[in-house]
């Protein structure tokens, strides 16, 4: 009878331990086993303030998520180069646009993107050519606060 009792309490224990586990997972917004979907490159002279795992939106719609951040040096300076990860079912073409955002006024970045008009379909792999850096808000406030504007 005590035998039962332990297995029952064990049972229910363990299933509250892994509903938990669960949901940290799923309100954390980690992805342990979906990487679905496709990466596409872009390259930004600034990213200040974009973080991995920052969200990539289209027309206010989540539509992916920034998979890495890396510095490359090329012969024309040194560029910051995104790997974004989108969603399965996205369709980009080669004239798609990819800007840095703030949402609201001191909020996270985010990338946002804007849809082209061209027929031709960017593959996984690829790279959007055209992209805008970041409106760096400090920088034009200090201008502002000592004379600069």
């Amino acid at each position: 009878m005590n035998t039962m009792k332990e297995t029952a309490v064990g049972f229910f224990v363990l299933l509250g331990i892994l509903c938990v586990s669960y949901l940290a997972i799923k309100l954390g917004r980690m992805e342990l086993l979906n990487d679905q979907g496709y990466h596409l490159e872009a390259k930004f002279t600034s990213v200040s303030g974009l973080r991995v795992g920052a969200n990539v939106e289209m027309a206010g719609v989540p539509v992916g998520k920034v998979a890495s951040i890396a510095l490359e040096n090329s012969e024309t300076g040194a560029q910051a180069v995104l790997v974004l990860r989108f969603d399965a079912d996205m369709k980009l073409t080669d004239d798609t646009i990819a800007s840095i955002k703030t949402s609201g006024l001191i909020g996270d970045k985010y990338v946002s993107i804007s849809p082209g008009g061209s027929s031709t379909l960017l593959v996984s792999g690829g790279t959007i050519e055209e992209t805008e850096p970041s409106l760096d808000i400090e920088s034009l406030i200090g201008k502002y606060a000592f004379g600069g504007v």
